[in-house]
């Protein structure tokens, strides 16, 4: 689930809500998952994989990612993001182009000591993309870290933490057997969103 704060009047991310809104009635699954693309701007290679967005709030979109992993070097050498939700329930594709910057830590951490302990335990015990000698040493290190106390399993490490994205081009799909696909654009010019559309 994703959660909605604080949403801007004329905003796309009042559409978006209002979409989301319909594909949760029809039962989606997976509706946060949303596909996170980078690029390493040293070897020039683009990186896709989903993250969960956890909240839209104003005008941007946030997650949380370890900040060593290979995402986390590709978005220090490039600001620019692209992410996709597809929420196949409804046929509804919302694509997403924008600047990702971290969260305030303080942010980070209220949210890391509210969390599951069970996340927390998985968030402190990896070295997220790091080589590792077997799956079994991934789980001891696993366990042997959620068998801390409490305090410790609230306490954010430094390199854990929050990603917000920040749009300036939404497109809302919306595909049909037909192959006749509507295609709505919304872009941010000196900050007011312009809408047209786009043939299929």
């Amino acid at each position: 689930m994703i959660t909605f704060k604080n949403l801007i009047n004329n905003h796309p991310f009042v559409r978006l809500k209002e979409i989301y809104d319909v594909a949760i009635s029809s039962d989606q699954r997976s509706i946060e998952a949303m596909a996170l693309s980078t690029l390493d701007q040293i070897n020039l290679e683009v990186n896709s994989r989903y993250v969960n967005a956890k909240f839209i709030d104003g005008d941007k979109i946030i997650f949380f990612s370890n900040y060593e992993s290979v995402k986390a070097k590709d978005i220090n050498s490039n600001n620019l993001v692209s992410c996709l939700f597809y929420w196949d329930s409804i046929k509804v594709q919302i694509r997403i182009k924008g600047i990702i910057t971290m969260c305030d830590p303080y942010f980070s951490d209220d949210y890391f000591k509210n969390r599951d302990q069970k996340k927390n335990a998985l968030a402190i015990s990896s070295n997220q993309s790091k080589k590792i000698e077997s799956y079994e040493d991934v789980i001891k290190k696993y366990n042997y870290i959620l068998n801390k106390d409490r305090n410790f399993l609230e306490s954010r490490p430094i390199y854990w933490g929050g990603y917000m994205i920040e749009p300036k081009y939404i497109e809302f799909w919306n595909g049909h057997d037909s192959r006749l696909n509507k295609r709505e654009v919304m872009t941010l010019d000196n900050n007011i969103w312009l809408s047209h559309c786009l043939e299929p």
